[in-house]
């Protein structure tokens, strides 16, 4: 496997070794001593979403509670995004982006302290996420998807979003103690 740092610290892309032939292609989509040789800790749930083309989910967190994500695609591809709300960070309020699919077969580690979302561009998507901490609905937290002062480069101008999405407010709206 290849781990790629990306501009933002801890933010990571993992290509897993993939074997293709005629058949199809196998690869290792976890295996926790190998992950955690990269600084990636343990997970204690898995969760998957189904979605259709242009719908777009997020940009969630949870605070206090705070998630870590390995996130990946089995089936279409997606816009992955991930912004940095830590605010002792260098970083704080720059986002990343990167696509997923089921033929890139790659995967982004998202430490706990940064907001998540995406996008999808195929048709469908399958999106997989495992995640350091529980779910936990009453530390759920987001910021709009569209924040001006973000300025994300969704590829998508008119997005299906979930009412929750669309009532989220923009990160300097954001009190302190509901960030990291």
């Amino acid at each position: 496997m290849k781990v790629i740092d990306t501009p933002i610290k801890g933010l990571k892309i993992i290509e897993p070794r993939t074997f293709k032939d005629e058949r199809g292609y196998f690869y290792e989509a976890y295996q926790e001593a190998r992950y955690r040789e990269h600084g990636i800790p343990r997970f204690v749930q898995d969760n998957t979403s189904r979605s259709q083309k242009n719908v777009l989910r997020g940009l969630h967190y949870q605070q206090p509670k705070a998630q870590g994500k390995l996130v990946g695609v089995t089936r279409g591809a997606v816009w992955d995004v991930a912004v940095d709300i830590r605010k002792g960070s260098s970083s704080f309020g720059k986002w990343f982006g990167t696509e997923l699919s089921d033929e890139n077969c790659r995967q982004l580690y998202i430490p706990s302290g940064f907001a998540h979302g995406f996008c999808v561009l195929s048709d469908e998507a399958d999106f997989y996420y495992k995640c350091t901490e529980f779910y936990s609905p009453e530390t759920e937290r987001g910021i709009c998807w569209n924040d001006e002062t973000l300025k994300i480069d969704w590829p998508v101008i008119n997005p299906v979003l979930s009412p929750k999405d669309t009532i989220y407010p923009s990160l300097r709206d954001i009190p302190d103690e509901k960030l990291f």
